[in-house]
C-alpha cells in the first residue's frame, strides 16, 4: 500500500504541476489583460481630453462669432442713416446760403421764412438720427475733426486756435461726416 500512496502523492504532485503551470499562465494572461484594458482607458481617455477641448474651443469660436455679428448689427443700426445724412450736407449748405440773403420784399420775406421752417425742421430730424455740428471758432486745432484750409497770424487768438470756419463740420454720434474747413492762427 505504501507504493500505491507514493505513487499516488507522486501523481498527485505531477497532477498539480500542470495546475500550477495553468495558474501561472492563467495570471499571466490576466496582467496582460489588464495591461491591455488599461492602456486602452489611457486612449480612452486622451481622446475625451482632446474631444473636450475640441468641444470648449468651438464654443469659444462660437461665442466669438455671436458677439461679432451682434456687434456688427449694432453698428450697422447705429449708422444706418449715414450715406442718406452725408448726401444731405449739401443740401443743408445751400440751404444756409439761400437764408443769408437780405429779403427786399414783403414777397421775399414771407418765402424766406417758409424757408427757414424747412431748414429748422431739417436740422431736427438730423438732430433726432444722431448728427451734431462740429464747433470750430475760438476752439483749439483737432486734425481728426477740423481740415486746415488756411494759416493766418491773428492778434488776440493763440497758436493753433480756429480763426474763422469757412464750412461746417458735422459728426454722426461719434463718427465724423465732414470736418469743418477752418482758418486757423499760426
Amino acid at each position: 500500500m505504501a507504493e500505491k500512496e507514493t505513487q499516488t502523492v507522486e501523481e498527485t504532485k505531477a497532477e498539480q504541476e500542470p495546475i500550477a503551470d495553468a495558474e501561472h499562465d492563467s495570471d499571466e494572461a490576466v496582467e496582460a489583460e489588464a495591461e491591455v484594458v488599461e492602456s486602452k482607458e489611457e486612449q480612452f481617455e486622451a481622446q475625451i481630453n482632446e474631444l473636450n477641448n475640441r468641444l470648449l474651443r468651438t464654443q469659444a469660436d462660437y461665442d466669438n462669432f455671436r458677439r461679432r455679428s451682434r456687434e456688427e448689427k449694432e453698428a450697422a443700426a447705429k449708422y444706418r442713416s449715414q450715406v442718406v445724412i452725408e448726401s444731405l450736407l449739401p443740401v443743408l449748405d445751400n440751404f444756409e446760403r439761400a437764408l443769408l440773403v437780405n429779403p427786399e420784399s414783403d414777397e421775399t420775406k414771407s418765402l424766406l421764412q417758409g424757408m427757414e421752417m424747412v431748414y429748422r425742421q431739417l436740422q431736427d430730424t438730423l438732430k433726432n438720427e444722431g448728427v451734431a455740428v462740429i464747433e470750430t471758432e475760438g476752439q483749439t486745432f483737432d486734425p481728426h475733426l477740423h481740415q486746415a484750409v488756411m494759416q493766418v497770424e491773428e492778434d488776440g487768438f493763440e497758436s493753433g486756435q480756429i480763426v474763422e470756419e469757412l464750412q461746417k463740420g458735422y459728426k454722426l454720434k461719434d463718427r465724423v461726416l465732414r470736418p469743418a474747413m477752418v482758418k486757423v492762427n499760426a
